[in-house]
């Protein structure tokens, strides 16, 4: 009797930010890369390449939801983990990431009940984005997302990496290390 290897767990990760210099695209470029020790096989993805215009109930009526909201929702239904790394803008969650999140919220089968999320971001404030990442956690929750318990807050900003992008800090090494394991270990039980 022979058994099969289990595949491989897949992940996609995002940034929140379309900013070129955005201080959350190491964090997601980290994650990436800490998927991947951890045999994670990672999809980096874009923004830019998901263009979507501002969520409004009437252009969904008239049938002409945007291609970019439909793949979107296919990959959060066929990945089993994503990572977003979004900023805090007014202590809420970026426009871009909500906006994503409305289109692809409309999509049916619903698209957040397959993978497991994890949340972080970076800033060059003392509060990490926490109330951002507060706010995205309720949002993604009500969802229906599995969202891990760390809240992967960064700050302040420019001091929390080096020049390989790794983090200065124990307790920030400990953090992404512990996002990575719960992002990897917890399942939705075969929901």
């Amino acid at each position: 009797m022979t058994t099969e290897a289990p595949s491989p767990k897949t992940a996609i990760t995002l940034c929140g930010s379309l900013r070129k210099e955005s201080i959350n695209e190491p964090l997601r470029r980290l994650m990436s890369n800490k998927l991947r020790e951890a045999g994670v096989e990672v999809t980096d993805l874009d923004l830019r390449d998901f263009d979507m215009p501002i969520f409004n109930q009437d252009i969904e009526e008239t049938g002409e939801t945007p291609e970019a909201a439909k793949r979107l929702a296919d990959m959060f239904r066929s990945y089993d983990i994503v990572f977003i790394a979004s900023p805090e803008y007014n202590g809420g969650v970026t426009p871009l990431i909500v906006n994503m999140i409305s289109w692809v919220s409309r999509q049916k089968p619903n698209p957040f009940k397959h993978a497991i999320f994890g949340i972080g971001g970076v800033s060059d404030g003392k509060y990490a984005t926490i109330f951002a990442l507060s706010h995205l956690r309720d949002s993604l929750s009500k969802l229906g997302a599995l969202v891990v318990p760390t809240l992967l807050g960064i700050g302040p900003y420019p001091d929390v990496f080096d020049e390989n992008g790794e983090p200065n800090e124990a307790n920030i090494k400990w953090k992404v290390g512990q996002t990575v394991r719960e992002l990897t270990h917890f399942s939705r039980g075969g929901i």
